[in-house]
């Protein structure tokens, strides 16, 4: 199916939606979900550790059907039913492929009224915002080998909260998740790996090193972590990933920890990606000198865009936390492919 996919439209990267999965699949382009699951809470909570044992084994693009294939009667209005369709939107979002459906239904968000509207809101403009530095670690599952998504005792073996948490798992090299697998939760357990320190995503807040943290759970958020010394980009609000250029990236930096960042880009679809049509932009954080070294762009692209803006944002409480574009950056840059030093307080 790839091969003749890639002949008969060799302008467009193939790629295929399965339900079956075998050693090699990922040369192919190929998806897996899990197949029409059912809607109750023990089913979400068997999603979540089936896909970090799909990801361990070498499998890098994983999805289920947010909220379960076969759902109850009444299930837009169903107050029980919206608690777990909004836990289990929350964990699709920081999926490798993140896509809603059932059977028979009508999927759409606004479907589910208001309520529930606004909860997927959140998550669907934290996905489009986080589109730089998803794509950034999809070209490296595809260059090196890595993991999108991944169970915490791969990157901490020896460490009791990586083991101790089922359901918790790393998203790239910056993000910890910890979804809300029971009705009726709005404070968490989490085990935070000793990782240098940690911040709320949406509080900004700096925890700490490791250990476990009662984390805020309300309806409208997950708990998710940043490890510190992360780089984190994010782009502009999008209604869909065509809709325009991903400028200005505000660049988040999690002080705590000497980091890095590898900026991908190539043309978003075909294959000159394969034949070196690319750019890396690579990005370095001396954390002691507060330091941000943006280093000279590597390779171009048709379409590329030449000049940059990068909002850099130092997080700290109430600051660079969330979503939203309110703070103002404590730097702004116009980036030209040359290497730049950027001194932050």
């Amino acid at each position: 199916m790839y091969d003749g996919q890639r002949a008969a439209t060799p302008e467009r990267r193939p790629c295929i939606l399965t339900r079956s999965a075998f050693p090699g699949q990922q040369r192919y382009n190929a998806i897996v979900w899990s197949g029409d699951v059912g809607a109750d809470w023990d089913a979400f909570r068997r999603q979540i550790v089936a896909g970090l044992n799909y990801c361990a084994s070498g499998l890098p693009y994983w999805t289920t059907d947010i909220g379960g294939f076969f759902r109850p009667q009444g299930q837009h209005t169903d107050p029980a039913y919206l608690e777990i369709l909004t836990r289990w939107f929350q964990f699709g979002a920081l999926n490798p492929i993140f896509r809603i459906h059932g059977f028979g239904t009508a999927t759409e968000v606004w479907r589910f009224g208001e309520g529930f509207e606004a909860n997927a809101r959140r998550m669907l403009e934290l996905r489009y915002r986080l589109l730089p530095y998803i794509y950034a670690q999809a070209w490296q599952v595809t260059s090196a080998g890595a993991t999108l998504m991944r169970p915490p005792v791969m990157d901490f073996p020896d460490d009791p909260a990586a083991r101790d948490y089922p359901y918790q798992f790393l998203f790239g090299p910056a993000f910890l998740v910890a979804p809300v697998t029971t009705a009726g939760v709005t404070t968490l357990d989490v085990g935070l790996p000793r990782a240098g320190g940690w911040y709320d995503f949406w509080t900004g807040q700096r925890l700490p090193e490791g250990g476990r943290v009662a984390a805020a759970a309300p309806l409208d958020r997950l708990p998710l972590f940043v490890r510190a010394g992360s780089l984190v980009p994010l782009g502009p609000h999008l209604q869909h990933t065509g809709e325009k250029p991903a400028d200005p990236v505000e660049l988040r930096v999690y002080p705590g920890a000497d980091g890095r960042f590898d900026l991908y880009e190539d043309g978003g679809d075909g294959h000159g990606y394969e034949r070196g049509q690319r750019a890396i932009i690579s990005i370095r954080w001396d954390d002691v000198r507060r330091r941000l070294a943006i280093g000279r762009r590597e390779g171009a692209f048709p379409g590329m865009l030449e000049r940059r803006t990068l909002r850099v944002v130092v997080v700290r409480p109430g600051r660079g936390a969330g979503i939203g574009e309110t703070d103002a950056a404590d730097r702004t840059v116009i980036y030209s492919g040359d290497e730049l030093a950027i001194d932050c307080p």
